[in-house]
């Protein structure tokens, strides 16, 4: 055949060439991803699959539609917090501790148009996350989002990803202005000022994490100092600690994941003498519909920061944070609050 067309008429045989190579050109385009591979993706980007909690809410903020299932069943509490639509997308699962890998057989089926994860150098997860990216034949991009000072720059690679750079200019500039203004703050409080803190976790509260830790990160950002300090012994945490250790520290504040520890730390003798407890410097994180503190650590902490802040110090950093939570729900999640989900959010 294309013997003939070169005989018979050669404008014609380049034309279908020309248009073989612009149909392939028009279909992918490389990247470098954050961690400075190159990739090719295809030029429209319909369905992402996210190998973790914190990579599938980076999308989630960068645009809903474009989740192609999701690490874990979305719960009734949150979801009147999120898009209607993702409630009903498959649960893939994914690499995110213990353990839990996803279902590639629900992978497959999804066959998205690239995978994305974020960076852990010398991770032995990346590495599984690599060998089924290949075996599936799907494009892996890698996204640097360890600490909240890579957000901003995160944001922007997404946007240029997934072809949405206005989106991401608006979110990393929120992003950049919060945590300046917060960073201006804590700069001017002396370190013999700064709020001692502990970080209660489960329903006993007798669970924390390292000062070393990266669940732990926003504490000293908003200008607080972790009382357990130590080098963390994996990357999972929950560290078991007793009630004398904690007296013995007598944070000046607590910081709780559980609801259930909040509503019983006041009636419970134990912890009657411990400075927070007294004076009612106990603060119950926010989680609607993701974590502003960590497990899993997101995008929401940038809310979270600024909300810890004018917890620690209200006469250095006033915020109202009922309109920034509205603000950053509208802008990031695509939510308007009302107030009685304003209330769920800041029980």
């Amino acid at each position: 055949m294309l013997n003939f067309l070169r005989r018979g008429s050669p404008a014609i045989f380049w034309i279908l060439v020309l248009s073989v190579i612009v149909s392939g050109s028009a279909h992918a385009r490389e990247i470098v991803d954050m961690s400075g591979r190159s990739v090719s993706v295809p030029d429209t980007l319909t369905k992402v699959y996210g190998t973790s909690p914190p990579t599938t809410h980076m999308i989630y903020a960068m645009d809903p539609r474009l989740i192609a299932g999701l690490n874990d069943p979305i719960g009734t509490r949150e979801q009147k917090y999120l898009n209607p639509e993702v409630k009903n997308l498959p649960v893939i699962g994914g690499w995110f501790g213990q353990g839990r890998i996803p279902n590639q057989e629900t992978l497959l089926q999804v066959k998205p148009d690239v995978m994305i994860a974020s960076i852990r150098s010398g991770s032995a997860t990346n590495d599984k996350i690599e060998q089924v990216a290949r075996q599936l034949g799907l494009p892996l991009v890698y996204i640097r989002i360890d600490q909240l000072s890579d957000y901003a720059e995160a944001f922007r690679f997404m946007g240029m990803l997934l072809n949405r750079e206005k989106r991401a200019r608006m979110l990393s500039g929120y992003t950049e202005q919060a945590l300046k203004s917060v960073e201006t703050i804590v700069a001017g409080i002396p370190d013999e000022k700064k709020k001692s803190i502990y970080y209660a976790e489960g329903v006993d509260g007798l669970s924390t994490e390292c000062d070393r830790s990266s669940h732990t990160e926003v504490i000293p950002l908003a200008g607080g100092k972790n009382v357990y300090r130590c080098a963390p012994k994996d990357g999972y945490g929950m560290e078991k600690i007793s009630i004398e250790q904690v007296m013995l520290y007598d944070p000046e504040v607590i910081l709780a994941q559980e609801k259930t520890f909040v509503e019983n730390v006041f009636h419970d003798p134990r912890w009657q003498s411990i400075r927070a407890v007294k004076n009612k410097h106990v603060h119950l994180i926010p989680r609607d519909p993701f974590n502003w503190f960590d497990r899993p650590p997101s995008f929401m902490r940038i809310l979270g920061i600024q909300w810890l802040t004018h917890c620690l110090y209200p006469d250095r950093f006033s915020l109202d944070l009922p309109a920034e939570t509205k603000k950053f729900y509208k802008l990031f999640l695509g939510v308007e609050l009302d107030d009685k989900s304003l209330n769920g959010v800041l029980e």
